[in-house]
């Protein structure tokens, strides 16, 4: 290969941070290049044309490709900045809990976004940081030779101000985020708070290690069966049957990979977040049994960049469980061989889809790849691959133990077991909730205490920004896969977030737009172009002045919905207008708009 490289050379500190990171033997080197890029930003604060050439050579990646990863990512920059920078939430959550205040008084004590008075900090804004819950969120990232990053939620002015200058947080404790900790009856949410996350000892004397020992009894074909019974669907939004998923892979070519999706960033979504700082060993167990299962022995799990302390107690856990044998070769003495490789994403909602997330831990852009060949065929470095969610790989613990069909009896026919809602916005209680699949609207808003703000529901949000919106007539929907289709919603990723009367609806749909026209990876033209036409639209008709006519915009932006739907490669596209659409349906969001009484 020829490759081309440009006369920068690299400073010294970022050789170092190159040349600091471990390198596996065998493997594909590429995938080396984000941990590469993490390493550079982490200590100098952005990523320069001298230290991407130098990461080329040492890879064999040719430079011009090297830019365009480090450039698709936004946690990564490769302009100079300063060194400490603080990345604002403004997202539908954020903005209902006060971040455009909060923005405001940053720019008043630090000047305008992007800028810096002394040289040394600045602020960005920011898509969803999974903080909803604590919301308004920042996350505040601090170079150099003793990197540092924290996620302050809800977040403050001389909060933020003081973390750009250093000063470290003690994080707060998930009480926040679960407000059901230590009932009776949990089953995923049940140690969190209750079992020191970072002791392995704890864990298993909690009944850690107790799912793996029955699966090595069991054998990988009868694990896969109680797979099959439990009728567990995905939690990540598709629900797809995971047994079905686990079934294919047993009769595909070897090696096979596992990867563990934590590439968690739905608006309003941050139940993976709260499994993985809560019980990290849990995540270990369930990858180490779902890798046995299908025959896999070697595990990624990719987190997004932007859960900090997530990430350092699934580092830790991850180091343990090696020390203690419950990695590695012959885990517990049963013979059987496991690892995990941990992937840190670098902000991009576009990795969350399963290909493009295979992409960004190959070291390239997170762009979909078409399907078929699906990923139980052809997935990570051309392997056959089993990709699952947090959420969903936790739940194989209580199928082990309890077993398939003692699974499927909780729940509907369709929607099996428990689930997780992330419920933030206008509710009394916001946080993580685990109820039976059954439980519906009106329920689980009173479980979180019934709406907050002025106390009068105007809407809900369901399944995040590429869900859909719901009215105070639909409060008596289940919340399961088959009730909110018939709602002509979809679950999703299991947000629920309420809007008081006093919110401007039309600013939600405008972030939302512009939510997705940032986050397209621009592969496919439907997405790309037709996110732009979609903000564009709903600006025209939030300031009054459209095109042609109020009724012709709307036409248009049906249009561009269904092309999208229609055409796009992967989900983004084809869900970008799911929400908008939804709302425009059910509520008079824009002046002109005759209301749903009068259509």
């Amino acid at each position: 290969m020829d490759l081309h490289f440009t006369g920068a050379t690299p400073a010294a500190e970022e050789k170092a941070a190159v040349d600091g990171v471990p390198l596996a033997a065998i493997g594909v080197r590429r995938r080396y290049l984000l941990p590469f890029l993490h390493a550079i930003q982490d200590r100098v604060g952005w990523i320069s044309p001298g230290a991407l050439n130098y990461v080329s050579r040492v890879l064999d990646v040719p430079p011009a490709e090297a830019f365009g990863v480090a450039d698709f990512y936004g946690l990564f920059s490769t302009q100079q900045q300063p060194p400490a920078v603080a990345h604002v939430c403004d997202d539908i959550a954020c903005k209902a809990k006060g971040a455009d205040r909060l923005r405001a008084e940053l720019q008043k004590a630090q000047g305008p976004e992007g800028s810096s008075k002394d040289g040394k900090s600045t602020w960005r804004r920011t898509p969803c940081l999974g903080l909803c819950e604590r919301a308004p969120a920042a996350l505040v990232r601090v170079a150099g030779e003793r990197h540092s990053e924290q996620a302050l939620a809800p977040a403050s002015a001389s909060d933020i101000r003081a973390a750009l200058q250093g000063t470290q947080f003690t994080p707060p404790t998930l009480r926040a985020s679960v407000p059901q900790m230590g009932q009776a009856g949990l089953t995923l949410l049940r140690r969190v708070g209750q079992v020191n996350p970072e002791s392995l000892a704890e864990y298993r004397a909690s009944g850690g290690s107790l799912a793996l020992r029955r699966a090595f009894e069991m054998g990988p074909a009868a694990v896969v069966r109680e797979m099959i019974e439990s009728k567990l669907a995905g939690r990540g939004g598709a629900a797809f049957p995971c047994g079905q998923k686990w079934n294919s892979m047993l009769s595909a070519a070897l090696p096979r990979y596992l990867i563990c999706n934590a590439d968690e960033s739905e608006p309003g979504t941050f139940k993976d977040r709260v499994l993985m700082e809560g019980d990290p060993y849990a995540l270990i167990e369930s990858m180490i049994i779902a890798g046995f299962a299908t025959g896999c022995e070697q595990g990624y799990l990719y987190i997004r960049g932007e859960y900090p302390l997530a990430r350092r107690r699934l580092e830790h856990a991850i180091r343990e469980c090696r020390t203690q044998f419950f990695l590695g070769n012959n885990i517990l003495g049963s013979g059987t061989r496991f690892d995990i490789e941990l992937h840190v994403g670098a902000g991009a909602y576009i990795c969350g889809e399963e290909t493009a997330l295979m992409n960004s831990i190959e070291g390239k852009r997170g762009e979909p790849r078409n399907k078929p060949p699906l990923p139980t065929q052809v997935g990570l470095f051309g392997k056959p691959t089993i990709i699952q969610n947090v959420e969903t790989l936790l739940n194989v613990l209580p199928i082990v133990t309890e077993g398939g069909k003692a699974f499927a009896a909780i729940g509907t026919e369709p929607s099996t077991g428990t689930k997780l809602f992330c419920l933030s916005g206008h509710v009394e209680k916001p946080g993580v909730y685990e109820v039976p699949f059954g439980a519906t609207l009106r329920q689980l808003l009173d479980l979180a205490g019934g709406i907050a703000g002025s106390g009068k529901l105007q809407a809900v949000l369901i399944g995040g920004a590429a869900g859909a919106f719901l009215g105070p007539q639909d409060l008596d929907t289940p919340m399961t896969f088959e009730g909110t289709r018939a709602a002509g919603a979809a679950l999703g990723s299991a947000v629920i977030m309420p809007f008081d009367d006093t919110v401007a609806l039309r600013e939600i749909l405008i972030r939302i737009a512009s939510f997705f026209r940032d986050e397209s990876c621009g592969q496919c033209v439907p997405c790309r172009i037709g996110t732009v036409r979609q903000e564009e639209i709903l600006q025209r008709l939030a300031a009054g002045k459209p095109l042609l006519s109020h009724a012709t915009e709307l036409v248009m932006l049906n249009e561009v919905g269904q092309a999208m739907r229609d055409a796009s490669i992967c989900g983004l596209g084809q869900t970008a207008s799911s929400a908008i659409e939804s709302a425009l349906a059910r509520f008079p969001v824009f002046p002109g708009e005759p209301s749903e009484a009068n259509r």
